[in-house]
Parts: structure tokens; C-alpha cells; sequence
């Protein structure tokens, strides 16, 4: 059951919700109450550690491309950022979703040798 909810397909799609979710609550007016841990370092690095989570499951084998990627598409996110009144660029933040990638690449790494650990031991 756990194997198939964490098939590549399902992460793929996952990964691309999340990352659309990422980008909208990441541009939307600070006025605006938004899910939050209560401190903005915490949310990038839980939201990034997410996407690093489900793309590296996504796409086991392009785990480096994918946590470039996603480190460019943070600097993208603060780019946008700093092009709206209501929101500001920070290396801060641009840190913490780095510190995310690693965490959710970490995590990945654990689940897929649970994954492969129950698949060849039969459970």
C-alpha cells in the first residue's frame, strides 16, 4: 500500500501540485492569512524539504538535477518577490530552502531504502 502511494507517478504529481502551491502562497499578499509555521525561515525550509522529498522520489535517479533545479526555482521565487509591493527578497530565505533541500533529500534517501528494504524482505 505505502509502495504505491509513493510510486514515482504519485510523487510526480504530488511534486507538481506542491511546487505550484509553494509558488502562489510564496506571491500572495502578506494581508492576505496564510498557513504558516510561525516563522518564514521554518516555512521555506518545510515547504522546500517537501519538494525535495517528492522529486527525489519522483525521479530517483536525477536527484542532483533536481535539487538544482529547485534551489533556482527558490532564487526565482525571491526574484518575483522582489518585484511586488507587498513582498521582499531575502538571502535568508534563499538559505533556508537550501537547508530544506537537504533535509527532504535526506528524507527521500530513507524512505526509498524503507521502500526497497520491505520490497526485497517480502513485507
Amino acid at each position: 500500500m505505502i509502495q504505491a502511494l509513493l510510486s514515482p507517478t504519485t510523487c510526480r504529481r504530488a511534486f507538481w501540485f506542491c511546487a505550484l502551491a509553494v509558488l502562489v502562497l510564496s506571491l500572495m499578499p502578506t494581508a492576505v492569512q496564510l498557513p504558516s509555521t510561525g516563522w518564514d525561515k521554518s516555512n521555506h525550509l518545510l515547504g522546500f524539504a517537501v519538494l525535495a522529498a517528492l522529486g527525489c522520489l519522483a525521479w530517483p535517479n536525477r536527484a542532483a538535477r533536481v535539487l538544482a533545479g529547485l534551489l533556482a526555482y527558490g532564487a526565482l521565487i525571491e526574484g518575483l518577490q522582489a518585484l511586488t509591493p507587498y513582498r521582499f527578497a531575502e538571502w535568508g530565505d534563499l538559505l533556508a530552502d537550501a537547508l530544506g533541500l537537504l533535509l527532504g533529500w535526506a528524507l527521500a534517501r530513507l524512505v526509498a531504502r524503507r521502500l526497497l528494504h520491505d520490497k526485497t524482505s517480502g513485507q
